[in-house]
């Protein structure tokens, strides 16, 4: 995004819908809008913590709260109160508008002082914290204040955060990212040592909020050494109210060089992020403190006074290991204390993860000295504390071990000034290598990448296997003490290190609010069969949540995704085998498990809901270069197939999340869609396959009302819902697109139309055609479809919809007798049984909901779950797998999305007509 377009949407959300009538004057045939409903003050909502524990160490949370259609204005205010009714401080936002203006979403932030329990959001006038969240611009930083710790944040130059204060105390300073390039690798097992270090270099800082509960700032630049810069970065600084610690959400984007079969170019050896922390207690009374398993710590000094031949006495003993200060040495056993200059100080501490299997832990005395091994483990928390008596610095990264190889490292805790970096890339790692993974096997033509898909399912073109572009965000967490913190203290640091605390909204409030099209209810186990089909639910969510584990679907580029498809031949999945690898969002795995979530309010969905949602817009889609907003389609690597589409990059999988959380990082991916059309310019999808002669035309792009369409009017009606800054281009686009395709003489079944990027409407054709394809509706097509007739009021769009809706699972004569001609080989009618029910209830058709249920239990299609099904799994063991775990051979990710997907809108929409 353009610093003028980060500028723009901030102005837009700060006066966030300030017409609240629109105009919807678009051609003679355009919609109207709806009546407003009659505003009415929406009974209060209770937020609950996904996990237990609430806030705990965390600095803050931040929820998303749907609100039915008309309920409150632009202006509304809410307050917030616990369980006894006391007033927490809250800052709220709009983040989403219905078409009439009213609050559709809004966003609530709270600080330290919110607990653990529930809390009740109302409207009315937010009480004010007692220590109140600040930013001072003034001068060459920005100076932001939560009442008890101060960050100044440069403006400019290397350093992001110029120091960290708590009172008057620095207990951090020189905070920066940092970068070592490999510009050779060996392609035997181990990469050369030379290396050239980058730092950070700003480009440009922006204050995106200002309390009085929460602030964000953002930094953008990239990294540099000397006369080169790559790899830009988009860093978030949060701060709340009167926490004593700040988060920071940092994003990099690939921009290098990795030419396959070549051994020179831009291999990563370590990403890192850095600081200076001050070290002004004796060398007894610095402490060290790094996370192991669970809430574990190594727990040491750096000058040890424990353990001794002679021993300084119980109280020292204890205080030290308890991170206290000690008592005077001239109290001590006077044969310790005559020999300190003889203990040696341990200034240097690396933790390393190299696999999400392994950590070792090493210690030594300072640089050019042995290293001594100091314990290890399985997975580490991927937190450390260094400081003393009179403060110090904790840091923690997320998914440490997860998003392996990581790393972090204390140097120099002896001295004035102590260093901690984490790294979230190893530098003991083998180098980043994102190479092409084969020669391309003489695929030079398209008639030879045809056949190549034929057998291996990977679509492959020389030079689309590339990395350029792709992204990956982390998160951290920064504390900054006025002493060492307890044990305990610590312990719950780790745990918001490794899941932060998130509020909540409840399924019962997303569902009343009428929000994501209405497909969703509660789960219902009131009859056996809608039991069984909840237990199938549970099954399938169950088994990928093992299967990540089990297969080790772990990794810095990989964490979030799953696999495609099972070889139960291997006892395996196809990891290796083209477009049978990972997923990278095919048939919307994604919208499976966020409307799962939203009906169950499970905490266990929400988080890998929200791993695959970070890593499916980030490293699944080009954000750099030519391809920009465009994904890449399923394979062995998540940039290796050459389909770079919409399907992929499309915003219907990122808003569920965004509008849930707020979360700002989502928000730029789907900003960043808007303009996605013009992407038709540069690469046609279906290149391989066209007959015709075709040249990528500005005012007739061949674009398909399924798959393609789906994502450009997801990332159009957010941003108009958003009200961001192109939102009224965004809301023409949805309408004119909307009235084009239901202006074809066939509708939705027409298939393609020729776009205009200048005017946003698709042309109309002189004569009906039928182009139907299985896959038009499963990527986010039917969920985008329902918000847009439930918002809009178009009869003539809605009629289309219904059309295809009924006519999909038709009989081959039903579709002629329609349409003139048959729809051809249709594939995943169990998937597509959503859109009888959906049909079913807009039209009261009861014998479109029979069909719903007979599709959904009976399908011809021989890969969809049927109820004879052997919903179990088998175990696998040696010498049959790697390691021992369970199989079910007849899962599929492309049937388990649609399964899921089906199961829940149709019990939310026909479960009171089951069979």
């Amino acid at each position: 995004m353009s610093p003028i377009d980060r500028r723009s949407l901030l102005k837009a959300a700060a006066v966030a819908g300030a017409a609240t009538q629109f105009s919807w004057a678009l051609g003679s045939t355009a919609a109207q809008a709806a009546p407003r409903a009659e505003a009415a003050e929406a009974d209060p909502v209770t937020l609950d913590w996904l996990e237990d524990g609430g806030l705990g160490a965390a600095p803050g949370s931040t929820v998303g709260v749907p609100w039915p259609k008309g309920a409150y204005e632009k202006e509304q205010s809410f307050s917030l109160k616990d369980e006894d009714g006391k007033d927490i401080p809250v800052q709220s936002w709009p983040i989403g508008y219905w078409p009439d203006g009213s609050l559709k979403w809004t966003a609530h932030a709270v600080g330290a002082g919110a607990g653990s329990g529930k809390l009740t959001l109302t409207a009315g006038t937010p009480a004010a914290p007692a220590k109140k969240v600040t930013v001072d611009q003034r001068g060459g930083t920005i100076d932001v204040s939560t009442g008890v710790i101060t960050a100044r944040i440069g403006k400019s130059g290397s350093t992001l955060v110029k120091s960290v204060l708590r009172g008057s105390t620095e207990v951090a300073r020189s905070g920066r990212l940092v970068l070592l390039r490999q510009p050779e690798i060996e392609d035997g097992d181990q990469g050369t040592v030379k290396y050239e270090r980058f730092e950070s270099v700003i480009d440009e800082v922006e204050v995106e909020q200002e309390g009085p509960v929460r602030a964000v700032v953002r930094v953008d630049g990239k990294h540099r050494k000397g006369g080169r810069s790559w790899l830009p970065f988009s860093i978030r600084l949060y701060f709340y109210a009167g926490a004593e610690s700040f988060r920071m959400v940092h994003t990099i984007t690939f921009d290098g060089t990795q030419e396959p079969g070549k051994a020179s170019g831009d291999f990563i050896r370590g990403i890192g992020v850095r600081f200076k922390v001050p070290m002004r207690d004796a060398a007894y009374d610095r402490h060290i403190r790094i996370g192991g398993e669970g809430t574990g710590l190594l727990r040491e000094a750096v000058k040890g006074v424990t353990g001794l031949r002679r021993d300084p006495g119980s109280a020292v003993r204890t205080a030290q290991f308890e991170g206290k200060k000690l008592p005077d040495p001239s109290t001590w056993d006077q044969r310790v204390t005559t020999r300190l200059q003889y203990i040696p100080e341990w200034g240097d501490y690396t933790l390393s993860q190299l696999s999400a299997d392994g950590f070792s832990v090493r210690k030594r005395t300072k640089k050019g000295h042995g290293w001594i091994p100091a314990g290890g483990g399985r997975r580490a928390s991927g937190f450390a504390y260094v400081g003393g008596a009179s403060g110090g610095f904790a840091v923690g990264l997320r998914d440490f071990w997860e998003k392996f190889p990581a790393q972090l490292d204390i140097r120099d805790a002896h001295t004035d000034e102590a260093e901690v970096t984490m790294w979230l890339w190893s530098p003991e790692a083998q180098p980043m290598d994102l190479r092409f993974y084969h020669d391309g096997m003489g695929q030079d033509t398209y008639p030879e990448q045809l056949e190549g898909l034929n057998i291996t399912y990977e679509d492959y073109e020389p030079g689309f296997g590339t990395p350029y572009g792709i992204a990956r965000t982390s998160e951290l967490l920064f504390w900054a003490h006025e002493s060492t913190p307890p044990a305990d203290d610590m312990a719950r640091q780790v745990e918001a290190v490794r899941t932060p605390p998130q509020l909540a909204a409840p399924p019962k409030q997303l569902i009343k609010a009428g929000v994501f099209g209405k497909l969703f209810s509660q789960p219902d186990r009131s009859t056996a069969a809608k039991a069984k089909i909840e237990d199938h639910l549970d099954f399938l969510f169950t088994y990928y949540k093992d299967q990540v584990e089990m297969r080790r679907w772990y990794g810095f580029w990989d964490y979030g995704d799953i696999m495609h498809s099972y070889d139960p031949s291997r006892h395996q999945w196809c990891y290796d085998v083209g477009g049978y690898a990972w997923d990278n969002s095919e048939l919307s795995p994604d919208l499976w498990l966020w409307f799962a979530y939203m009906r169950s309010g499970r905490a266990d969905i929400f988080r890998f809901a929200e791993a695959m949602t970070r890593h499916t817009g980030e490293v699944d889609v080009y954000h750099l270069g030519k391809w920009a907003g465009l994904g890449t389609r399923h394979g062995v690597q998540h940039y290796a197939d050459s389909a770079k589409q919409q399907r992929i990059a499309n915003t219907t999988y990122r808003r569920y999340y965004y509008f849930l959380t707020a979360d700002e990082r989502v928000g730029d991916l789907m900003h960043a869609n808007v303009d996605s059309d013009e992407t038709f310019l540069v690469l046609d999808p279906i290149r391989k396959i066209r007959t015709e002669p075709y040249t990528p035309d500005r005012n007739a792009l061949s674009i398909g009302f399924g798959t393609d369409w789906s994502g450009l009017v997801s990332a159009w009606l957010t941003e108009w819902e958003r009200r961001g800054p192109k939102w009224e281009k965004a809301k023409a686009r949805v309408l004119s697109t909307m009235e084009t395709i239901a202006a074809q003489p066939n509708g939705f079944v027409q298939g393609t139309g020729l776009y205009d990027l200048d005017t946003g409407k698709f042309a109309v054709a002189d004569k009906p055609v039928v182009g139907v394809s299985h896959l038009s509706a499963m990527f986010g097509l039917v969920e985008m479809c329902a918000e847009l007739i439930d918002q809009i009021d178009m009869p003539k769009f809605k009629e289309a919809w219904l059309d295809y809706c009924r006519y999909f699972n038709a009989t081959k004569a039903e579709q002629a007798a329609r349409y003139g001609s048959n729809f051809g080989t249709l594939l995943l009618f169990q998937g597509h049984s959503r859109q009888d029910a959906y049909a079913a209830v807009q039209l009261g058709d009861d014998k479109l909901a029979a069909r719903a249920w007979r599709q959904f239990y009976n399908s011809a299609d021989t890969w969809d779950y049927k109820e004879s099904t052997d919903w179990s799994t088998k175990k696998v063991e040696g010498p049959t797998g790697l390691v021992p775990g369970s199989e079910a051979a007849w899962v599929s990710t492309n049937a388990t999305a649609l399964y899921g997907l089906a199961a829940i809108q149709n019990l939310a929409l026909v479960g009171d007509k089951m069979p």
